[in-house]
């Protein structure tokens, strides 16, 4: 897929945006760069940072018991798209140069000039902004473990450069919300966070490796690392460890967490759709069936959202 143009020659859709996305078909033509930079075009980023969140939440409500709070996932969905957005800007800040190199990223805003640098620092300033009063809304714990994270997020544009584990770092970053949920529900730290936190980590790494498969001879001449390249014809056995260890460290969370039949239901549809999608992974894996596999990880973040969420629920109900 190429990149579409307008009359004006402005850019209307990149290679891995959803086909027809309503905000790029509505949206003034000056906004839609920046569309695109917060990456609001793919939604399947700002899922993928949010289900960790909704999932710790809905897993510490059913620990404790109690029905799951609204208010704290709508916040946590506001927090998940304006720091997707922020981490986008300054991902393509750090990486423009690169992504002029690479087929599928050369035509984003940054790389191809068509918003400036200023102009972006002003923009990743503002969502900032917007994460920040998301963030205070939170107790004081969850502040305090949220302010740590950034210094992750800045270090990962610069991880391709210097190790073969770029999608480790990433998977640190948007796991994240593995711990912040679970904070933000109780107050506390406990150990089912930790062990949905490491869950989410290995999910990541997996998934962002099947992501990584769409760019692994472009990276290769423009001299990027990545866990993709890393593998190379053992692919599909790395992803598969990958989600096997995520599928079992979320089974141990729900176990920390002493939960009921729905909790372990969700925990099992969660691990089989990591082997659907571990089955069809390939050295040679077409980078159209890589996006379709990666963007069914949020199908499969809900699989398990929805089982803590349904234990919940009947939780509230038995009680």
């Amino acid at each position: 897929m190429t990149l579409t143009q307008n009359q004006s020659g402005a850019a209307e859709a990149l290679p891995d945006a959803v086909s027809g996305h309503p905000l790029l078909r509505l949206a003034p033509a000056p906004v839609k760069p920046f569309i695109q930079l917060a990456r609001l075009d793919r939604p399947i980023g700002w899922w993928l940072l949010l289900l960790p969140c909704w999932e710790s939440s809905a897993l510490a409500a059913a620990a404790l018991g109690a029905a799951p709070d609204i208010k704290q996932l709508a916040l946590f969905f506001l927090g998940a798209v304006s720091m997707r957005g922020a981490g986008s800007t300054y991902n393509d800040l750090v990486d423009r140069n690169i992504d002029a190199q690479v087929e599928r990223t050369r035509n984003r805003p940054l790389a191809s000039g068509r918003v400036s640098a200023r102009a972006a620092i002003v923009f990743l300033v503002a969502q900032c902004l917007v994460g920040l009063f998301v963030l205070l809304s939170f107790n004081g714990l969850t502040i305090a473990l949220a302010l740590a994270s950034p210094l992750i997020v800045l270090l990962y544009p610069f991880a391709k450069r210097f190790t073969s584990w770029p999608q480790a770092i990433l998977g640190c970053a948007f796991a994240y919300g593995g711990l912040l949920g679970w904070t933000a529900r109780t107050g506390s730290f406990d150990w089912p966070a930790l062990l949905l936190y490491l869950s989410a980590i290995f999910w990541t790494i997996g998934y962002d490796t099947i992501y990584a498969l769409q760019d692994v001879k472009d990276d290769a001449r423009a001299g990027v690392l990545s866990t993709a390249r890393l593998f190379g014809s053992r692919v599909r056995l790395a992803v598969g460890t990958l989600y096997a260890i995520s599928a079992i460290f979320a089974w141990v969370a729900v176990a920390a967490a002493h939960l009921g039949v729905f909790a372990h239901l969700g925990a099992l549809a969660f691990a089989a759709h990591l082997a659907w999608q571990a089955r069809q992974v390939g050295e040679d894996c077409p980078p159209a069936l890589a996006l379709t596999l990666f963007r069914a990880n949020r199908d499969a973040g809900l699989l398990l959202f929805a089982g803590f969420l349904v234990q919940s629920l009947a939780s509230t109900f038995h009680s």
